[in-house]
């Protein structure tokens, strides 16, 4: 399994609509941004049928090192979750992936 970069996803989505990858650059970026100040407001974010971001509190606990054995004390911690929509499940329970923009809830009104 290979792993695609932010870098590689400019350059398709540049080639894909036909604009400069520096266009491109700007606003993966931008998005990327608008994401992460959302999320710090608290806020969910929806995309239908593809997923919900949100942030989730992790209360403090106790866990294991397996090679040792001894007790360490987690603090409590805000980590991402990330919940697949209903499009994102099929696609990865039947490996059949809808083409570009396809997918219901492309349209810029979600």
């Amino acid at each position: 399994m290979a792993t695609v970069t932010k870098k590689e996803l400019i350059y398709r989505i540049a080639d894909r609509l036909g604009h400069k990858k520096v266009i491109a650059k700007k606003v993966v970026q931008h998005f990327i941004s608008e994401m992460l100040k959302e999320l710090e407001r608290g806020n969910r974010i929806e995309f239908r049928d593809f997923g919900v971001f949100e942030i989730k509190d992790r209360a403090p606990r106790v866990a294991r090192n397996p090679r040792t054995g001894a007790t360490i004390h987690v603090t409590a911690k805000r980590v991402v979750h990330f919940k697949p929509g209903r499009i994102m499940k099929e696609a990865i329970a039947t490996g059949v992936f809808p083409p570009a923009g396809v997918a219901a809830g492309d349209d810029a009104d979600d």
